[in-house]
């Protein structure tokens, strides 16, 4: 099995003015990010609109970037659903094509019991092949996992390997990493809890600013594993600006296009009713890109 571990930037889908996927543009992305040294990528994630794409489109997605990757670089691939029967279909979908991991956060409107989560993961881990990472985000799925729900179903669910923690509650990633240790490992996904994160025990982070800064994101990683502490420190300080901004937005899908844009590569426009920067905050991004020193086509 592949390793998952270090910084996985989470793609966004580049898009025309016609709101369709940019196909050309994908393919120029992920060849962007392998060309970074970056240790994976994740696809049809939050920050890659997949509430806002149509089957067809979540699986062609998969079969371009695997094709293009081609085993260059592992890939996650979000293949949640409403439904258990729908993640399922993703997930063998992604399983098929030669995905490395699902990344299955828990059904997202009907705001499901823990005794539903439970099952809900249980008859995926039953049904595929492909290592699962759990992923908790109350702020976008409404429902909180418990530590003792999450620690249940990673020792208890074979399939899941990884839980991508995002929350914000460091003692979760903290407990995790530690009672867990042995059954799954833990990302984080709070883009301003990354180094406290590691600290206490991540060996990976779910990456909405390594979309913008890969190799700032990949080196701080590895400074970190190779315990060159003030080296890892030194970028946490840089990059966390755009973290926050990220964070805080409520508009991290059009940052990142935007930026990627700015640097070059394939951005385009949101999916509506999700519409595009104001000039406070096309302002506020160039301001950040400029001080970490991102050369942007401005």
């Amino acid at each position: 099995m592949t390793a998952i571990r270090g910084a996985y930037p989470v793609l966004i889908t580049p898009m025309t003015d016609a709101q369709e996927i940019d196909w050309g543009g994908v393919k120029n992305n992920v060849n962007y990010f392998a060309d970074q040294g970056v240790a994976g990528i994740v696809i049809n994630g939050s920050t890659g609109e997949f509430v806002s794409l149509s089957k067809e489109e979540k699986f062609q997605m998969v079969e371009t970037v695997l094709k293009e990757v081609n085993g260059r670089i592992p890939v996650i691939v979000g293949t949640a659903a409403e439904t258990t029967k729908e993640t399922i279909e993703y997930t063998k979908q992604a399983e098929a094509q030669g995905a490395d991991c699902a990344l299955i956060i828990n059904s997202y409107y009907c705001k499901p019991k823990e005794n539903e989560i439970y099952f809900h993961f249980k008859e995926i881990s039953n049904a595929v092949n492909l290592p699962i990472m759990l992923y908790n985000n109350p702020f976008t799925s409404g429902v909180n996992m418990s530590t003792d729900l999450m620690l249940q179903i990673g020792k208890e669910c074979e399939r899941v390997t990884h839980i991508k923690e995002s929350s914000g509650e460091i003692t979760k990633v903290r407990d995790l990493a530690r009672k867990g240790k042995g059954d799954f490992e833990v990302f984080c996904g709070a883009e301003e809890l990354v180094m406290e994160s590691y600290f206490v025990g991540a060996t990976g982070w779910i990456s909405v600013a390594g979309n913008i800064v890969p190799k700032l994101v990949t080196d701080m990683f590895n400074h970190f594993q190779n315990g060159e502490l003030e080296e890892a420190w030194a970028i946490n300080d840089r990059i966390l600006p755009l973290c926050a901004f990220l964070e805080g937005s409520g508009k991290y899908v059009q940052i990142v296009k935007k930026a990627m844009e700015l640097t070059g590569q394939a951005g385009g426009p949101s999916r509506h009713p999700r519409l595009g920067l104001s000039p406070e905050e096309d302002q506020k991004l160039k301001d950040i890109l400029s001080n970490l020193a991102v050369a942007t086509r401005v």
